[in-house]
């Protein structure tokens, strides 16, 4: 699998990662070690989990399999901290909090360090600085190669990759921003990517499917088997499962149907071609579909392709973003 450097960074990284967020809870250990042994397999590098996926679960499993199944040195691992089980304070980027959270976690994964150590999100409690120091203080310990952010829009990205930039003493540069971007949300291309292509922050985005919606196996209703059918990930899917989000669906069909592909394949390379993004992260529930996600690899969609894509998702953004110099 080709690999890409993370941002303005030596760390180089597949341009597919493994996401972990169902396993401990709907991934047991046997289908997580399935996932892990194909994904390594294949070439992939980049394993993203957090603290909170299964309470803790998917950092433990992970860290299981990495004893015998999967080298440690053969992987990209890459965590999260700051989301906080608590309806009064859903995130905490405290220095104390954010320390604490990634010595447990290099407990649960059983090793002394992960690769990239992100924020989960941004904490408005928490002056931004502490929490910035809290990154410089995991990559100057060895705890943490490198360091990112997750879930921030984009003058809080901005903000603090500046000032990581442009702050006194060692400080660890933004490698990294991880938000959902896939032809269902473009939300990112208004603010948080123009910031991050200019400030040398690589793109992972979370959800590249839609969900899973950009699959089509939502076009003829909800499979009792799929995500959208759960009582925990449904809410999760709903959303995507609208008049609009179908004409993009049937879009994405087309074209696969024209190249010989499937939807999956088309959606994917969509987002993991588009300018700044790194690796989207795949979070397949058995091989069969992380099988599916990897066949990308061989797969360009031609410009006009791309732009009939771009042009059927197109996002509706006016001011400020539209240059009024020319009307």
């Amino acid at each position: 699998m080709e690999q890409r450097h993370l941002g303005h960074t030596g760390l180089r990284v597949s341009r597919i990662g493994l996401g972990t967020l169902t396993w401990g809870r709907d991934t047991d250990e046997h289908d997580a070690a399935e996932l892990l042994k194909a994904f390594w397999e294949a070439g992939g590098t980049l394993v993203d989990t957090a603290d909170v996926y299964g309470d803790g679960a998917a950092e433990y499993l992970l860290g299981r399999l990495t004893e015998g199944l999967v080298p440690r040195a053969d992987l990209v691992i890459a965590t999260k901290a700051g989301s906080v089980p608590d309806p009064d304070r859903r995130f905490n980027g405290s220095r104390g909090h954010l320390l604490a959270a990634l010595d447990a976690s290099l407990q649960r994964l059983g090793t002394d360090h992960v690769d990239l150590w992100q924020v989960h999100a941004y904490d408005g409690n928490t002056p931004l600085e502490e929490t910035l120091h809290a990154l410089d203080l995991a990559v100057s310990s060895g705890r943490a190669r490198y360091a990112g952010v997750s879930n921030f829009c984009g003058w809080q990205l901005a903000k603090a990759a500046t000032w990581q930039l442009a702050a006194h003493g060692p400080r660890a540069r933004l490698a990294s921003t991880q938000m959902e971007y896939s032809l269902l949300q473009r939300g990112v291309e208004r603010e948080v990517l123009p910031a991050a292509l200019d400030l040398g922050v690589g793109l992972l985005p979370s959800s590249p499917l839609g969900r899973g919606v950009l699959t089509g196996k939502y076009r003829s209703g909800t499979p009792s088997d799929s995500r959208g059918a759960s009582d925990h990930l449904g809410p999760f899917v709903a959303p995507y499962l609208d008049d609009a989000a179908g004409r993009i669906v049937e879009a994405v069909t087309t074209a696969a149907d024209g190249l010989a592909a499937t939807p999956l394949q088309v959606a994917l390379a969509w987002v993991r071609d588009r300018p700044g993004v790194v690796a989207p992260v795949v979070g397949a529930r058995n091989a069969g579909q992380l099988a599916a996600a990897l066949s990308v690899e061989t797969l360009s969609l031609p410009d006009e392709i791309c732009q009939a894509l771009d042009d059927v998702s197109a996002p509706v953004h006016r001011y400020p973003d539209q240059d009024w110099s020319t009307l």
